[in-house]
């Protein structure tokens, strides 16, 4: 008999240790650990999305006729999987898993389950995923620094998504600059898609809720689908609701809006429940067919073939050493308004509002509001990168750590993206509302009660000028900087001091 683990993001019927097993003759193994819950304090909806959606892949595999052992949260003794296999599946003949998203469980996969168990184990490569990492490695060896964009191009040709021969549909590759409006109201919000709650659901609730009680976040708006169909179910309702507005709208913000057109697929994707190729083949349908327009689904696509792939090659192309990288010195706390969301900052209060209430927040809100002053302050990127995987439904260790310390903090250096992702208050103003209600005047930045953003970006800007002053991307931003008044700067550089010594009275 062989036995197969399968992994808390692992929920796919295509999983190779699927492909690799016979139901007829070996065991399928899934657990609910505590190692794994807690390794840092998830929050409480991504613990619920995750137990809740493994029971429901579990019993969906018994009825396809597999044997599973189901190993649930407080009702047995195995800390992980090493001590798991080795008491209760000795007698095997082979443990076979997938490769899996993380770096840390899978050098204990490698390192430690064979020689802490007596067994062979096999470990499979993970085809999920529409990039290998040798197909990333090959991509990118002899580069100096990677680009997106370039590497977006090439999984275009490889996957043939909205590709007429060897050109992109429409002439133009990328039309992200057709994708930034402001929010106005005139084009009517997507109705809310709610699911239905199982008994499964309600058992995983109430022991999230008992177990991780001092875990951030509430379950009271908990609105996850936790099955495959529940899933697909998201990806039509996305298909045929959002993404003809998705591209225009994506960047924006709205006071009390939270998720605008914006697809919140990601969780469902990064689990398995949805299959990516088959994501981006239904945006495609939905241009050919003229129900959504080219900016939306391009930009779309680009979200999961460009940005998904690209994060997760340099991760495995980069790791461990890419974890530890901070090229600009940045050593600060996170302030404590990160786990309470209690500031006067408008604009961060309502990224964490969303974030405490919904385990989301949109692309924008993390890249450009609460990553952006965190950037801003030099918060050590250990930190952020450990916040961003604890407080979000959709952060594995994958594709979460190359975001944030390579584009939210460019810790790396440049490598990830070609310029910092700094801006003052100025671009939040532009594409949102969080301004007018805010306690801070986003149009000065010396004063007392002037945008934070506004004065920490200047001195982030003058602090930094030894490493971006040469940046070709950078050059108009130092030139203006030259131009200014020496007072005005020298206010501006106080004032953000004023705001460094005490980040957490904002």
């Amino acid at each position: 008999m062989k036995v197969g683990i399968i992994l808390g993001d692992q929920l796919s019927y295509s999983l190779p240790t699927l492909a690799a097993l016979d139901p007829n003759h070996d065991r399928l193994v899934m657990a609910e650990l505590h190692a794994e819950a807690t390794y840092v304090k998830h929050h409480k909806q991504k613990i619920a999305l995750i137990f809740s959606a493994m029971r429901h892949f579990a019993r969906d595999l018994e009825q396809a006729g597999w044997q599973v052992d189901y190993y649930h949260y407080g009702e047995h003794d195995f800390s992980d999987f090493a001590s798991l296999i080795a008491g209760r599946y000795r007698d095997a003949e082979e443990i076979v898993v997938t490769h899996c998203g993380e770096y840390r469980l899978q050098q204990t996969i490698e390192q430690h389950w064979e020689p802490a168990c007596g067994i062979l184990v096999t470990c499979l490569d993970d085809r999920r995923f529409l990039c290998s990492p040798g197909f990333f490695q090959q991509w990118a060896s002899g580069k100096k620094q990677l680009r997106m964009e370039f590497f977006y191009r090439e999984m275009r040709r490889h996957t043939g998504l909205l590709m007429e021969g060897d050109e992109p549909v429409g002439g133009q590759w990328n039309y992200d600059s057709n994708n930034r409006q402001p929010y106005k109201g005139k084009t009517p919000l997507p109705p809310e898609l709610r699911f239905k709650r199982d008994d499964i659901d309600e058992q995983v609730l109430v022991l999230v809720a008992e177990q991780f009680a001092d875990h951030i976040g509430t379950l009271d708006r908990f609105q996850w689908g936790t099955t495959s169909a529940q899933a697909q179910q998201a990806l039509d309702h996305f298909i045929k609701h959002r993404l003809p507005h998705f591209g225009d709208y994506q960047d924006a913000m709205v006071t009390g809006e939270d998720t605008l057109f914006h697809s919140l697929l990601s969780p469902y994707i990064n689990l398995g429940l949805l299959d990516p190729m088959t994501v981006c083949q239904a945006a495609e349908q939905a241009y050919f067919s003229g129900e959504a327009p080219l900016n939306a689904v391009e930009g779309f696509i680009r979200q999961i073939i460009g940005w998904r792939e690209y994060v997760r090659g340099i991760y495995w192309l980069l790791m461990p050493d890419y974890a530890k990288e901070n090229r600009l010195g940045d050593d600060r706390p996170l302030p404590a308004y990160y786990w309470t969301g209690e500031t006067k900052m408008h604009c961060m209060a309502e990224c964490f509002r969303n974030t405490i209430d919904h385990a989301y927040a949109h692309h924008i809100q993390r890249l450009m509001v609460t990553g952006n002053f965190a950037l801003l302050l030099g918060v050590l990127p250990e930190a952020i990168c450990q916040w961003y995987l604890e407080v979000y439904a959709d952060a594995f260790d994958w594709v979460e750590l190359p975001n944030t310390l390579g584009m939210v903090m460019h810790a790396d250096g440049g490598y990830l993206g070609s310029k910092p992702y700094a801006a003052s208050g100025s671009y939040i103003n532009r594409m949102s509302d969080y301004c007018k209600h805010c306690h801070y005047n986003v149009k000065t930045a010396s004063e007392a009660d002037s945008c934070p953003f506004n004065s920490l970006y200047w001195h982030f800007i003058h602090r930094h000028r030894q490493q971006f002053a040469g940046n070709h991307r950078m050059k108009m931003i130092y030139r203006n900087l030259e131009r200014m008044d020496s007072a005005k700067v020298e206010a501006m550089l106080q004032r953000a001091e004023t705001l460094l010594a005490d980040p957490d009275a904002l």
